[in-house]
């Protein structure tokens, strides 16, 4: 009897510890909170504009190499890049990255971040 208690003790710890690793692991996987935003819309009240989803072609983000405004005639691209882990209020985003790996960092549990960027 006491051995069938050991083991039940023993498979619980282990059980209870799986179920540690398996949050830490699916912690470090999930993407951070991403807003898309126009990069040069920033108001010092409010931070930056957020647009439509559409503007951010790159998944991963933090670079704005080939983006810039650029008026021909009526049309005008805008500067659009994920910003991630933000503060989000009234079609703004401020207090947060434009990179992704910095990003995940913040998100604490000792994820790497080696990832994306």
């Amino acid at each position: 009897m006491a051995e069938t208690r050991r083991r039940l003790r023993s498979s619980t710890v282990v059980l209870g510890g799986m179920g540690v690793l398996a949050a830490a692991l699916s912690a470090c996987g999930s993407d951070p909170d991403r807003r898309c935003v126009d990069r040069d819309s920033y108001d010092y009240i409010n931070g930056y504009k957020i647009v439509a989803d559409k503007n951010c072609t790159s998944s991963s983000g933090g670079s704005s190499v080939g983006k810039g405004r650029k008026k021909t005639g009526k049309t005008q691209r805008m500067d659009a890049d994920w910003y991630y882990d933000a503060e989000v209020s009234g079609g703004y985003a401020d207090y947060g990255t434009f990179s992704r790996s910095e990003a995940v960092d913040r998100g604490g549990f000792g994820c790497s971040g080696s990832g994306g960027g």
